[in-house]
């Protein structure tokens, strides 16, 4: 029993880990002015597809015919029982119903 509650916190702190890193990766990003750039929405998505893979596919596949009012519905609900931010939130839907 102890052995799977530290492999459940060991995936939980890598998984934040990596969010935290990327979220800094994507804010700190300059363009070739040397100016912070707004996120594009290939950036988006692929940061969406990182959340999904460090949160969702431990349970879920990526869905693939699921139209994005549903998609919207379904993430907004996934959100508190992952204990997601709005912004995870935010580019979960870039990736799954851009």
């Amino acid at each position: 029993m102890k052995h799977r509650i530290l492999c459940a916190l060991l995936v939980t702190l890598l998984s934040l880990g990596s969010i935290a890193a990327l979220a800094f990766e994507v804010q700190s990003s300059p363009n070739p002015d040397g100016q912070k750039q707004a996120n594009s929405g290939f950036d988006a998505q692929k940061a969406g597809e990182r959340i999904f893979m460090a949160n969702c596919s431990r349970c879920h596949l990526p869905p693939t015919s699921i139209t994005p009012r549903t998609t919207g519905t379904i993430i907004m609900h996934m959100r508190v029982r992952a204990r997601l931010s709005r912004r995870d939130e935010q580019l979960l839907l870039k990736y799954m119903a851009p």
